[in-house]
């Protein structure tokens, strides 16, 4: 029994689709998440939040389902921490914003075959061909969302801590929106600041 192994060309397009994929994959391993926080400010004098009242996700005059994932979801981080919600005079302030973007990347992968032309009668094992370099160029389309989160002294009037967190979106984040808001929230306030409670 003969077993048929891929040709030299099935072969080079076989591994730029794996490298294709495993760059992909590192790409949506996760969202990049920053913070910054004012200094000299000590979060154990804070026990209150709200909301601003024109959240920067709500342009269209109306507050939208995504306003509402991420108000659920930064109340359940706040409270987690002991802070409480309260409707009128909070002690701190938040605001944030969503978006998301297309991008593009174009990639090329160096692929190599070897060219026998005229010489075709000389396949095989005794010889091997001229190598000839080839590039695969490919084209990939994805989308990236970006979350803010602002924390602000409502007294002061005065942003105290910011957190930021980007990357690719799968398309399970897209169709479970409540679900992917909750995650990049809990990501973000993993780098909030402990208060002295």
């Amino acid at each position: 029994m003969m077993i048929k192994l891929p040709t030299k060309i099935q072969h080079s397009k076989l591994l730029t689709a794996a490298v294709l994929a495993i760059t992909l994959t590192a790409c949506s391993s996760g969202p990049k998440v920053r913070s910054d926080q004012a200094t000299n400010v000590n979060f154990s004098q804070y026990q209150t939040f709200s909301f601003v009242s024109d959240l920067a996700t709500d342009r269209a005059g109306y507050t939208t389902l995504v306003t509402q994932h991420f108000k659920d979801a930064i109340s359940a981080e706040l409270t987690a921490r002991g802070y409480r919600y309260v409707a009128s005079d909070p002690q701190l302030l938040v605001n944030f914003n969503s978006n998301v973007a297309s991008r593009s990347d174009t990639r090329t992968v160096s692929t190599l075959s070897y060219h026998h032309g005229y010489y075709h009668y000389r396949r095989g094992i005794v010889y091997g061909g001229f190598p000839v370099y080839n590039n695969d160029v490919s084209t990939v389309h994805y989308k990236v969302g970006t979350v803010n989160i602002d924390v602000v002294d409502a007294a002061e009037r005065q942003l105290i801590w910011e957190g930021i967190a980007e990357g690719t979106l799968k398309q399970k984040d897209l169709e479970q929106p409540r679900e992917a808001a909750a995650r990049t929230v809990a990501l973000i306030f993993e780098q909030f600041p402990k208060s002295a409670r």
